[in-house]
């Protein structure tokens, strides 16, 4: 049986295709202003980009904010749910699973069967979340893929004390203002992610091994940072992006 998840996101929508406990096929497009638009694109695009029809596929199930847009989806999962089944597929020993997104960002610890045993996330601000990531690229006039490697490059972080996503943007072209250097600032931007982060994964207990999802996990400054938060080491697969879609998928099959 072939099965289908996708995951509507703020930022980005992702489908993944699952037959017989293996990941056939993924993609990843950008979500626009259409979420309905890009649930039928992506599911296009991934059937069509293995080999199929859409009648191949036997059951589908949607995750992700927009995943009531979904409307051919047979069933929709919370993307706690989804998340927690597309990392345990991915490595059984992960304990914990912190997941940063474009709108949101959350925590959840799972039980030795793979069960979400407590959770906790973050979705009344920006701050901590892909978005924020892109109003400080844009603040910098910096191409955001390359924020993992010029961190790399810091001597010394600059300190962003604001919680807020807009006050934050305010110290950031201050900075500037001041002439610090672009690799300081995008070092102490993602310090204070990984801070905000840590603290939010703290209160559901952060037990090893841990694994970061979404796609904001691209970015191995916030990797880097978060495992100096937590004092552990970071698990970052291939299917980090799609772990949500793909967990979705793995729920449809049964």
């Amino acid at each position: 049986m072939i099965s289908a998840g996708i995951d509507v996101g703020s930022i980005s929508t992702k489908a993944a295709l699952v037959q017989d406990g293996r990941l056939v096929h993924s993609v990843v497009i950008a979500t626009g202003y259409n979420a309905r638009r890009a649930a039928d694109n992506v599911f296009e695009a991934v059937v069509s980009g293995a080999g199929l029809r859409a009648p191949d596929v036997a059951r589908i199930v949607a995750t992700g904010y927009g995943r009531n847009s979904v409307v051919f989806a047979d069933r929709t999962v919370t993307e706690i749910t989804c998340h927690a089944a597309g990392a345990y597929f991915t490595d059984p020993a992960v304990r914990c699973v912190i997941d940063i997104g474009g709108q949101d960002s959350k925590a959840i610890a799972l039980d030795e069967d793979g069960r979400v045993r407590d959770f906790v996330m973050n979705d009344k601000c920006a701050a901590g979340t892909g978005r924020f990531l892109e109003v400080m690229a844009r603040a910098l006039e910096v191409d955001l893929e390359a924020f993992g490697e010029m961190a790399r490059e810091a001597d010394r972080p600059a300190k962003i004390s604001s919680l807020c996503t807009v006050f934050a943007e305010s110290e950031v072209i201050s900075l500037i203002a001041q002439g610090e250097v672009r690799a300081n600032i995008i070092a102490g931007i993602h310090d204070s992610i990984a801070a905000r982060v840590a603290a939010m994964a703290r209160r559901i207990g952060v037990t090893p091994p841990v694994m970061m999802t979404g796609g904001v996990a691209r970015n191995s400054g916030v990797v880097e940072a978060l495992a100096r938060q937590i004092g552990d080491s970071i698990v970052v697969t291939e299917f980090a992006q799609i772990n949500g879609a793909l967990g979705a998928a793995l729920l449809a099959a049964g």
